[in-house]
C-alpha cells in the first residue's frame, strides 16, 4: 500500500473531534498553518435508513464468536458503520453515554495537557525507544518526513527512532516549524524503585528547537545535514513607528510625507553576534531591504503593530520557498519605559556568571550598587532598539538563549562610520552574493572571494564583502596584511616557512567542526562532554557484587572457565548446553539449539543495583558537567576574540590566495584631501574574466571630481556597457574590502557608496510597477549619494514612453552632476542625452564601447538577416565618441524573431528616424509610401519576391537620406521605385488592393 493511501485512509478513520459542555469562543489565531478547509456532506435520517439499507441487503450472514455466540462485526460491517454514523452539530450536546466511551489513556492525557501548554509547537515526545506525534502533529510528519501515521486509540499518531532525533528534527525546523522535544523525566530503573512505579512515566518539554535556535541547542549542534551548519543563522526582530516629515518647497507651500522609523535587532544565537539599529526608511522600505539582503535572517520576530509596506516587504521575503520562519508578537506591553525594564532585569539578574553560587551572588549584591557594565551601552541605545531587543530576551526566554545577550562586547550597530552600507539594488544588481540567474553563490562576488578554509572565516568574508571599509588607514592594515602572506608564498623568500605554517594550521583548523558555534553552546551550557571518568563508590560496590557472584556459579556448576555472557544488549548472561541442570528459580532468558541463557536471581537483584547506581552516576556527571560549562562563561569573550582573529586570518589567506591565481594589483588609495577620483588601467570584471578564461577585453577608467567626472556611456546592446560600469563597481569595493584587484594599476579615492540603478523589475507582492521600481532606486541614489560616492545608471527611463524616459533620465543625470557631483557611469541608448556635456564643459564625457560593421554578402541577402543589411562585430573595448545605432535587430536576429516581423521593424525604423530628422522635404512628405503589410502578401517563393524585397530597401535607403545624391534625382529615384512597385503588385494582388 502506498504511502498516500494510507495517509488518506489513516485521516478517513480518524475520530471526529471532542465537542466540550460548555463551548468557549474560539482562542486567537496563531502562527501555526493555516486550518485546513473541509466540505461535510449530511443525510437526512430516512435517506441514512434507505442508503443502510440498500448497503446490507446482500450482506452475509455475520460469524458467531464461540465464546458468547454474539455476532462478530465484519470489517465491511465497521467500515459502513463508520461511514453512517451521523455528523455531529456543533450546538448539540453530545449524551453522557458518547462522552464516557471517550476516555484518554494516561499518556494521552499527558498530551493533551503538553498541547494545551504549548499550542504552536510541533510536539514530538519520547515513549520508550520512540518518539511518537499525535493528532494534527502526526499527519505534518507523516507529510514532511514522509513517515506512516495511523490512529491508535484517540489519535492520529505516527514516530520515529530515538536514534533519528537529531534528523528528523532537522527537517521539520528547516521546513519551517517550531519543534519541541518531550523526554521521560524519569528511567525504567528509577521509576521502579520510586514512589510513581504504578503509574505513567513523567514526561516534560525539555527543548525547543527553530531555524535560529537549532545549532546553539543541545544534540542538535554541528550538524551539516539538509543545509544546516555553515551558514548565519539570525533571529531579526523588527518594530517601528510612524513618522511625520514636513518640508519646505520653493514655492512657499508645506509637503507633508510620512515615513516610519525602524528599529532593529538580529543576533546568531549560536556564534553570539548580535546587530543592532535604528534608521528612517521611506515609503519603499529600502533600507529595511537592504539590511534583510545581508544578514538574511532564519526568523523573523515581527513586533505587532507593523504598517503594510513593511509586513508585505517582510512576508514577500519569508516566501513559500525561504522556509522563514515568522512568528507576530506584540508590543503593547513595553508602553511607557517597559522595554528597558525588560532588558534592565536581563542584565541585572543574569549578567552575574563569574560567581557561581547563586545565594553569595546575591549577597554580593545586596552590598554594592547591581550594575552590569552593559548596561550604560543599553541607555544609549536608540528607543526602538531597546524595544525590539526587550522583545528578542522575551522570545528567547522559552528557549533558554537570552544570556548570550549579556555580552556587550558582542554587539555591533547596523551602520557604522567605518563600514560602508550596500543597498539592497547593489547587493542584488553587481551579484554580490548571489547570482541573477538561479539565486546561487556561484558566479557572484563573494564565490570569488571564498577561499577561506574554516567555516567562520567563510561567516566573516560574508560580512566583509557586504560592508567594505570606509577608514583609509583600516583598508591599509588589510592589504598590508595580504600583501605580506602574499609575498610568503613565494619559495625563494625566507617568510615561505610562515606561509607553510599558515596553512597549515588553517587547513587543519577546516577539518575540526565549528568551533565558534562550539565555544557558544559551552556558553548556554548545551555542549555535551563525549567521555566522563569512570567515579564516586556506588558502581564500583554493583560491579564487584556481580563479579564475585561468578565464583559461587562456578563452583554451583563445576566450571572452571564459566564467565557472563552479553547478547543483543543483555548483560551478565549465564550460557549453558542444553543438557546441565540449574536451579528452577534460574530465568531462562533465551536459547539455541545447543544452548540456553539464564539469569539467576541474585544476577538480577545485583544488576538492578547496579542500574540505579549508573543512573545516580549519570546525574551526578550532569551537575559536575554543568558546573564546568558554567566556570567557562567568564572565558567566552576571551575565546570568542581568539576565534574572530583566526577566522580574519582566513579570509586574509583567502585573498592572498586569489591575488596570486589571478595576478591582481595591490590598489592605492589617494589622500582624504586629493580630489575624489577612480583611476583604473585595464580593469577586468572579477567574475567573467574566471569564465571567460583569457579573451576578456580590459577597459581603462579614470573620473576626477576636478576634470571628468561623468562617463556617458553609448553603444550597441550586448556591446558590453553593463559589463563594463558593473566592473569598476566591484573593482571599487574589492578594494576597500582589503582585496587586490583585477587590473595592470589602480588608485581610488576611499568612497563613502557606491550606488546602482540596473537591470529592470516588478514587484508584484508589493504593489510595484517596472517603472515604479526604476524611479524608487532612482530617488534613493539622488537622495543619499554625495560628492564622495559612486553611482552607476544603466538604461533609467526605459520603463515608460520614449519621450518621458529620455526627459527623465536627463532630468536625473542634471541633478546629479549639479547638484551632487558624485562620480557618474551613466549608460543610455538616448543619444540626446549627451548634449548635457555642453552645460557642463570639461566635467561629461561621451563614451561608446566600439564595434565593427560589413555589408552582408549576396549570398546572404536572401535570408532573414537581410533586413539589417549589414553584419556587427563587437570588440568590447570602450573609445571616445556617442553611437547613434544600437542594432536592436541584430539582437532580434538572435531571438530568432519571425523574418517578416524584422523586416517590418526595421522599415518602420527607418520611416520614424526619417521623420524625427526633417530631412524629408514638404514635397517628399506627401509621398505615400508602400505598405509593408501589402508586400508580405506576396508569395517569398516567386522569383519576383526577392525583387520586390530589393526594391523596398531601395526606397527605405532613399527615404532615411542614406543614398548619397541630390534633390532632384533623390525625388526621381522615388518616383521610379513607386512606378516599379505598382507593376509588380499589380501582377500579384487583386484589383483595388494596391492603391
Amino acid at each position: 500500500m502506498g504511502k498516500q493511501k494510507q495517509l488518506v485512509m489513516s485521516r478517513f478513520f480518524a475520530p471526529k473531534p471532542k465537542t466540550p459542555d460548555n463551548p468557549s469562543p474560539p482562542p486567537p489565531p496563531t502562527t501555526s498553518p493555516s486550518p485546513k478547509i473541509a466540505a461535510t456532506v449530511s443525510f437526512s435520517p430516512a435517506k441514512r435508513k434507505l442508503l443502510s439499507n440498500q448497503l446490507t441487503t446482500a450482506s452475509k450472514k455475520p460469524k458467531l464468536s464461540p465464546h458468547t455466540h454474539n455476532p462478530i462485526p465484519s470489517l465491511h460491517q465497521k467500515f459502513l458503520d463508520k461511514l453512517l454514523e451521523p455528523t455531529p452539530i456543533e450546538t448539540q450536546q453530545p449524551s453522557p453515554s458518547i462522552k464516557a466511551l471517550k476516555k484518554y489513556t494516561p499518556l494521552e492525557q499527558q498530551v493533551v495537557d503538553l498541547k494545551n501548554q504549548y499550542p504552536d509547537v510541533l510536539l514530538m515526545v519520547e515513549v520508550g525507544y520512540k518518539y511518537r506525534f499525535f493528532g494534527e502533529d502526526a499527519g505534518i510528519a507523516a507529510r514532511v518526513l514522509g513517515i506512516y501515521a495511523h490512529i491508535d486509540h484517540n489519535f492520529l499518531t505516527a514516530s520515529i527512532p530515538t536514534v533519528r532525533l537529531n534528523v528528523h528534527v532537522r527537517r521539520l525546523v528547516k521546513a519551517g516549524y517550531k519543534v519541541g522535544v518531550v523526554k521521560q523525566t524519569e528511567t525504567a530503573a528509577i521509576k521502579a524503585h520510586g514512589e510513581n512505579r504504578a503509574g505513567p512515566f513523567c514526561r516534560g518539554l525539555s527543548a525547543l528547537y527553530t531555524k535560529a535556535t537549532l545549532e546553539a541547542a543541545e544534540d542538535m549542534g554541528g550538524g551539516v545535514e539538509d543545509g544546516c551548519g555553515g551558514e548565519n543563522n539570525y533571529l531579526c526582530c523588527v518594530v517601528e513607528k510612524n513618522l511625520l516629515v514636513e518640508e519646505n518647497k520653493d514655492c512657499g507651500k508645506i509637503e507633508t510625507r510620512f515615513d516610519v522609523k525602524i528599529g532593529m535587532v538580529a543576533v546568531e544565537i549560536s556564534t553570539g553576534d548580535v546587530v543592532y539599529g535604528e534608521f528612517d526608511d521611506g515609503i519603499m522600505r529600502s533600507g529595511l531591504e537592504a539590511l534583510v539582503l545581508s544578514l538574511a535572517p532564519a526568523e523573523l520576530l515581527l513586533g505587532e503593530p507593523l504598517s503594510k509596506p513593511t509586513e508585505k516587504l517582510l512576508l514577500s521575503y519569508a516566501g513559500p520557498a525561504s522556509n522563514v520562519r515568522v512568528e507576530h508578537v506584540s508590543r503593547d506591553c513595553f508602553s511607557e519605559g517597559g522595554a528597558l525594564a525588560e532588558v534592565m532585569s536581563l542584565y541585572e539578574y543574569l549578567g552575574e556568571d563569574k560567581l557561581v553560587d547563586d545565594g553569595k551572588r546575591m549577597a554580593e549584591m545586596s552590598g554594592r550598587e547591581k550594575h552590569h557594565p552593559a548596561i550604560e551601552g543599553i541607555m544609549n541605545m536608540p528607543d526602538l532598539a531597546v524595544q525590539a531587543l526587550a522583545l528578542t530576551i522575551r522570545h528567547l526566554k522559552q528557549f533558554g538563549f537570552e544570556r548570550i545577550l549579556c555580552n556587550e562586547a558582542s554587539f555591533r550597530p547596523v551602520s557604522s562610520n567605518i563600514e560602508m552600507n550596500l543597498s539592497a539594488n547593489t547587493l542584488q544588481q553587481l551579484e554580490i552574493l548571489r547570482n541573477n540567474s538561479d539565486g546561487s553563490e556561484t558566479g557572484s562576488l563573494l564565490h570569488v572571494l571564498s577561499n577561506t578554509l574554516t567555516i567562520y572565516g567563510s561567516r566573516l568574508l560574508r560580512h566583509w564583502v557586504t560592508h567594505p571599509l570606509c577608514d583609509r588607514n583600516l583598508i591599509h592594515a588589510r592589504l598590508d596584511a595580504v600583501s605580506e602572506i602574499l609575498g610568503s608564498m613565494s619559495s625563494s623568500t625566507v617568510h615561505h616557512d610562515l606561509y607553510f605554517l599558515l596553512s597549515s594550521v588553517l587547513t587543519t583548523l577546516g577539518r575540526l567542526p565549528d568551533i565558534q558555534r562550539g565555544i557558544t553552546r559551552i556558553f548556554h551550557r548545551t555542549a555535551t562532554p563525549k567521555e566522563v571518568a569512570t567515579a564516586r563508590k556506588a558502581v564500583q560496590l554493583a560491579e564487584e557484587n556481580l563479579d564475585s557472584l561468578m565464583h559461587l556459579y562456578r563452583k554451583q556448576l563445576r566450571n572452571r572457565n564459566l564467565e557472563f555472557t552479553s547478547i543483543s544488549g543483555v548483560t551478565h548472561l549465564i550460557e549453558l548446553p542444553l543438557d546441565v541442570k540449574v536451579p528452577l528459580d534460574w530465568v531462562k532468558v533465551n536459547s539455541t539449539k545447543k544452548t540456553v541463557r539464564y539469569h539467576p536471581p541474585e544476577v538480577l537483584s545485583a544488576l538492578d543495583q547496579f542500574q540505579v547506581a549508573k543512573e545516580e552516576l549519570m546525574i551526578i556527571c550532569q551537575t559536575t558537567w554543568d558546573s564546568f560549562l558554567r566556570g567557562f562563561g567568564k572565558y567566552y569573550l576571551e575565546f570568542q576574540a581568539a576565534i574572530q582573529a583566526l577566522a580574519a586570518l582566513d579570509c586574509l589567506h583567502s585573498l592572498a590566495t586569489l591575488s596570486k591565481a589571478k595576478n591582481y594589483v595591490r590598489p592605492t588609495f589617494v589622500d582624504d584631501s586629493e580630489p575624489a577620483q577612480i583611476d583604473i588601467c585595464s580593469g577586468r570584471h572579477p567574475v567573467l574574466e574566471i569564465i571567460l578564461h583569457d579573451t576578456f577585453v580590459p577597459n581603462d577608467t579614470k573620473l576626477n571630481a576636478d576634470g571628468e567626472y561623468c562617463q556617458i556611456v553609448t553603444g550597441p546592446n550586448m556591446g558590453g556597457k553593463s559589463c563594463y560600469i558593473r566592473q569598476v563597481a566591484l573593482i571599487s569595493i574589492m578594494a576597500q574590502v582589503g582585496s587586490f584587484v583585477p587590473a595592470s594599476s589602480c588608485k581610488l579615492h576611499v568612497l563613502d557608496g557606491v550606488y546602482t540603478r540596473m537591470g529592470a523589475s516588478d514587484s508584484i507582492q508589493q504593489g510595484r510597477s517596472t517603472f515604479l521600481e526604476e524611479l524608487n532606486e532612482a530617488s534613493n541614489i539622488l537622495h543619499k549619494c554625495t560628492h564622495r560616492s559612486l553611482v552607476i545608471i544603466d538604461e533609467l527611463g526605459r520603463g515608460t514612453s520614449t519621450h518621458d524616459g529620455e526627459a527623465i533620465a536627463y532630468a536625473t543625470l542634471h541633478h546629479l552632476l549639479e547638484q551632487k557631483k558624485s562620480m557618474v557611469l551613466f549608460v543610455t541608448h538616448y543619444p540626446k542625452i549627451s548634449e548635457i556635456k555642453a552645460r557642463f564643459p570639461g566635467s561629461v564625457g561621451a563614451y561608446h564601447v566600439s564595434y565593427l560593421t560589413s555589408k552582408k554578402t549576396a549570398d546572404d541577402a536572401t535570408d532573414s538577416s537581410s533586413a539589417a543589411g549589414e553584419d556587427v562585430t563587437y570588440l568590447y573595448k570602450l573609445v571616445p565618441g556617442i553611437c547613434e545605432r544600437s542594432f536592436g535587430f541584430k539582437v532580434a536576429e538572435l531571438a530568432q524573431l519571425p523574418s517578416s516581423c524584422i523586416r517590418r521593424a526595421t522599415l518602420m525604423a527607418a520611416r520614424l528616424e526619417a521623420a524625427e530628422s526633417g530631412k524629408l522635404g514638404d514635397d517628399k512628405e506627401r509621398m505615400r509610401f508602400i505598405d509593408q503589410q501589402d508586400a508580405d502578401q506576396i508569395s517569398e517563393s516567386t522569383p519576383m519576391a526577392n525583387e520586390f524585397r530589393e526594391l523596398l530597401l531601395d526606397i527605405n535607403s532613399a527615404v532615411a537620406g542614406t543614398l548619397d545624391c541630390d534633390g532632384p534625382r533623390f525625388y526621381e529615384r522615388i518616383l521610379n521605385a513607386r512606378e516599379r512597385a505598382r507593376e509588380l503588385l499589380t501582377k500579384f494582388l487583386p484589383s483595388g488592393s494596391h492603391s
